[in-house]
């Protein structure tokens, strides 16, 4: 039997960035952009961060044909924001393969691989060390 999700929803990608998590459903002929059960306005509030969202969307010309439902964890903002936009652009490519050059030469297929350094032993942080005293 074939999963009832998969059936209403075919178009699904993740989306990753620093410590942030995006699960990307794409909705044919849906109308709202959901993102953790709040509008995408209510959640991502700067209009930058809106904006690198719909990113794949308006190089691709395909913005008002699909609802978008959002499940993102961990992170801040920016980073999810980030997420998001690499999860639709994969969600993308399921509901057209030819669009790989598109986004590609965009960028929005790249994974940004840029984490958080972890702390060392013996330092105070990942890099910083302890104040140099001469005398």
């Amino acid at each position: 039997m074939v999963h009832s999700a998969a059936k209403i929803n075919p178009y699904y990608a993740t989306g990753r960035r620093k410590r942030s998590v995006a699960r990307v459903w794409l909705e044919d002929g849906g109308k709202e952009f959901v993102v953790n059960g709040r509008k995408v306005e209510d959640y991502f509030p700067h209009e930058v961060l809106r904006m690198v969202i719909n990113q794949p969307f308006e190089s691709t010309q395909l913005t008002s044909r699909f609802g978008v439902k959002v499940a993102v964890k961990g992170g801040g903002l920016s980073g999810q924001a980030d997420a998001v936009r690499l999860g639709i652009s994969r969600a993308l490519l399921g509901v057209d393969p030819n669009l790989r050059p598109l986004l590609r030469k965009e960028g929005f297929l790249t994974r940004d691989p840029r984490k958080k350094e972890r702390k060392k032993y013996g330092r105070k942080g990942a890099r910083r060390s302890f104040q140099y005293t001469k005398r």
